[in-house]
């Protein structure tokens, strides 16, 4: 790692014909008779801290200021430069910076200015940073941030850094990825094959979007050299996708310590105290400020290059290239957007924080500047958390109503990268109507679908969305309508049981429900192949349409949650929520490792049982009490026998405890930790799965007339899917699964009574990992989770 140095000592002051031009451009731009909408776009290109020659330009959108008569003279851009050399990569450290006040020039609510001497971070060097800084009848000052900014070493509420953004695109490396797409004209990046979803922090040892960057690169040369696959190995294989989950920035500690905190302050110098960002989070709990930017917590280096890096690695991948997939959050915003922005982005609260206000022309193209700018990083495609929760009201009916338009303006922004203009592949995670009670019954995860031009758009499906449980008894026919759904008109739906969000409702189920314990011994076990479940994937893989997707935890067999720690008035109340996921993923063996669960030991949970008493109470009392803390407290200081922890138990211990839950459970649900526990038989079978989809694409397409897919009934105890599929060249494709219940003895899958299957001549292409590589055809018994997959040629 090379730290980065510091920038240069060069007089910053303002460019006053270059500021002239600003105001020009602004005025001619304001004037011009464009609608206000394709006016705020326009500007909104500009937005920002924007190299221009050795010149910045910094412009920002401050209604605020206009509405509150704040005069010109009292508006600057506040140039922060740090003093001597200095790393962004130490966890805490005092920085000096030398202050400069750039006195800005103003039409309505827009205010800019042209600098010379400002420097811009590479990945080698630190920039300068910045913010808008205004002065008050009182003489006090207050900080304004820029939402558009490209780099925030410091988290969303601190000064942004000035960063060049055109010299970080020179030095890709993936430049004859780009040179292979058409010149001139704007071409649309199709649907991948499958997809691979990822959560950085969870996905490597390093935490961090470089160190899966080096994970990929080293996957890379070794398919290249054919080096011996590991079961670690294939499980990142066979993938022509990698979908990340959000990577902007998201809430800070919600009772400190900030990042970004000021000691000594005079009118040309400001010390800091820096602490390096180092929340954990999931990534859906954005602040929309900083969208455009990389969350400084994922970021090994502070660089965001990081992510042009990864973009490559993936694109280079020996074979075929992988296309990126980012996951972006803008149906809602965390409380903590408040801080960020003002009043004006923002449309009321709602359940996650707050409404965004998309019917304001500014607020709208800001948004779609947001997204440009992050997806020029190198992204072939777009996943939109939430697209249900993009709404507005109007006034003329008296109701709320859904922003298709908005999310039509998503799907249409052009990108460019390396002198290539192109549309990214767009997803779109739609429930409508969620979450009204009867969401799962009428929502038919076609609204975008079917609302927008393009014949690629995508949605989440009916398998893939929350609430899906695999592991109880009677779920895979009690969701038989939905799979009919999926044959006839999937083809542009995401499939698959296994995501971050259903593996995280799984854990949420009450265990005394009617669990399916043919999966495994114990629940853990039986978690984990219920999201990795060899009959499922053959479903998911051969008899469903559409685009499979798979979770890197679940396929790892790795534990996951809701991971978040940063709350402090809810945090508590969060953790009571998640506490039954212990009894899914946490056993006494697991606990007592070393390194496992070290900050809940610390505290005196000194075994799995204790904290587990713990966790049955809690609940209780958060419920009991109306979330009194102080009542909740004094409750558990009265259990006898004593309960083990924090002792005697006060609100503060609580929020400790509800702290190293999260911590603990972030580290836990790391993956490296469960790759030596992998299979060498069930990772090549899951390998070969994606292979055979792979090398046969018609089967995304819906069923047609001659394809069949059904169960045996009367059932018998037995749900045994069997589907039969029939490829443009001939080839017929025919797989049974079998999903639960008891096993099939002496059956002969090839001499089922299904049309189309007679004849001979099929070859068993792939066994799931419990039946033997001897098995060429005949009679067999189906337990619950095997699954065969049959192969026949067209006739000669």
């Amino acid at each position: 790692m090379i730290d980065a140095k510091a920038s240069t000592d060069t007089r910053v002051a303002q460019n006053l014909a270059a500021t002239e031009a600003m105001t020009e451009w602004t005025l001619e731009t304001l004037q011009a008779g464009h609608a206000a909408f394709e006016t705020a776009r326009l500007i909104a290109r500009r937005l920002g801290a924007h190299r221009r020659g050795d010149v910045c330009e910094v412009m920002l959108w401050v209604p605020e200021l206009q509405e509150s008569r704040v005069s010109e003279g009292d508006i600057f851009i506040e140039v922060l430069d740090i003093e001597g050399e200095a790393t962004l990569v130490r966890s805490r450290q005092e920085l000096s910076f030398r202050r400069t006040r750039i006195p800005v020039a103003r039409i309505d609510a827009w205010c800019m200015a042209a600098i010379d001497g400002m420097q811009a971070g590479t990945r080698e060097t630190i920039g300068s940073f910045y913010s808008l800084v205004w002065r008050d009848s009182e003489n006090v000052w207050t900080r304004i941030f820029d939402p558009l900014s490209a780099s925030l070493p410091f988290g969303p509420f601190a000064p942004a850094e000035y960063y060049d953004i055109e010299a970080m695109q020179a030095a890709r490396t993936d430049k004859a990825y780009y040179d292979a797409l058409p010149e001139g004209e704007v071409h649309k990046f199709g649907p991948a094959g499958n997809i691979q979803q990822v959560h950085v922090p969870t996905a490597t040892a390093s935490m961090s979007i470089a160190g899966l960057t080096r994970h990929f690169n080293a996957l890379a040369e070794r398919v290249r050299q054919g080096t011996e696959l590991r079961p670690a190995d294939r499980i990142f294989l066979g993938y022509d996708a990698v979908q990340l989950l959000p990577l902007e920035p998201t809430t800070v500690y919600e009772a400190g310590p900030d990042f970004w905190t000021e000691v000594e302050d005079d009118d040309d110098r400001l010390l800091v105290d820096i602490r390096r960002p180092d929340t954990t989070n999931w990534g859906y709990d954005v602040v929309i400020s900083g969208m455009a930017a990389i969350n400084p917590s994922l970021l090994e280096t502070d660089r965001p290059d990081e992510l042009v890096d990864l973009a490559a690695a993936l694109h280079n991948f020996p074979g075929k290239p992988k296309k990126l997939i980012l996951d972006v959050v803008f149906g809602h915003s965390d409380n903590q957007g408040l801080r960020g922005l003002s009043h004006h982005y923002f449309a009321g609260p709602n359940m996650y924080g707050q409404n965004l206000n998309y019917r304001n022309p500014v607020v709208r193209a800001i948004l779609l500047e947001m997204q440009r700018r992050k997806v020029d990083f190198g992204a072939d495609g777009v996943r939109v958390d939430g697209a249900q929760d993009f709404k507005w009201w109007d006034a003329d009916t008296d109701m709320m109503r859904h922003d298709d338009e908005y999310l039509q303006e998503m799907a249409d922004v052009v990108q460019e990268v390396s002198g290539r203009k192109y549309r990214p592949w767009f997803i779109f995670e739609d429930g409508r109507p969620w979450p009204e009670a009867d969401w799962e019954l009428s929502s038919d995860y076609r609204a975008v679908i079917d609302n927008q031009r393009d014949d690629d758009v995508f949605q989440w499906g009916p398998l893939t969305f929350a609430h899906n449980t695999p592991f109880l008894y009677t779920f895979w026919l009690s969701k038989f309508w939905r799979i009919q759904e999926i044959l006839r008109c999937g083809s542009n739906w995401i499939s698959g049981c296994a995501n971050h969000d259903t593996l995280r409702r799984g854990t949420q189920i009450n265990p005394k429900l009617n669990i399916n314990t043919r999966l495994g011994d114990t629940r853990m076990e039986i978690l984990d192949k219920a999201y990795d479940h060899p009959a499922a994937q053959m479903l998911t893989y051969v008899a469903f349409p559409g685009v499979p997707m798979d979770f890197l935890n679940a396929m790892a067999r790795g534990s996951w949650g809701f991971i978040r720690n940063q709350d402090d008035k809810y945090g508590v109340k969060v953790v009571a929520e998640e506490a039954i996921s212990l009894n899914w993923q946490v056993d006494a063996y697991t606990y007592s490792i070393p390194g496992n669960f070290r900050r809940l030991k610390e505290l005196g949970f000194e075994d799995r049982d204790s904290l587990g008493r713990f966790f049955v109470i809690l609940p209780a009392l958060v419920e009991a009490t109306d979330y009194d803390l102080v009542v909740m407290a004094k409750l558990l200081n009265e259990v006898d026998p004593p309960l083990q922890g924090p002792s005697p138990y006060d609100a503060g211990a609580l929020k400790l405890v509800a702290r190293a839950w999260m911590d603990d459970m972030h580290d836990y649900c790391n993956v490296t930790n469960y790759l030596d526990d992998l299979g060498d038989a069930h990772t090549e079978y899951m390998l070969k799965l994606r292979q055979f989809r792979a090398e046969r694409p018609w089967l995304r397409e819906n069923y047609g007339p001659r394809d069949v897919f059904d169960y045996e009934t009367p059932t018998k105890g037995t749900v045994a899917f069997r589907s039969l599929r029939h490829g443009p060249d001939g080839e017929q494709v025919f797989a049974i699964a079998h999903l639960e219940g008891k096993p099939l003895i002496d059956i002969d899958p090839t001499s089922l009574p299904i049309p189309g299957l007679d004849g001979g001549g099929w070859k068993v292409a792939l066994r799931s990992p419990t039946i033997g590589a001897d098995y060429e055809g005949g009679s067999i018994a189906l337990h619950d989770s095997m699954a065969l997959l049959y192969v026949r040629n067209k006739p000669s």
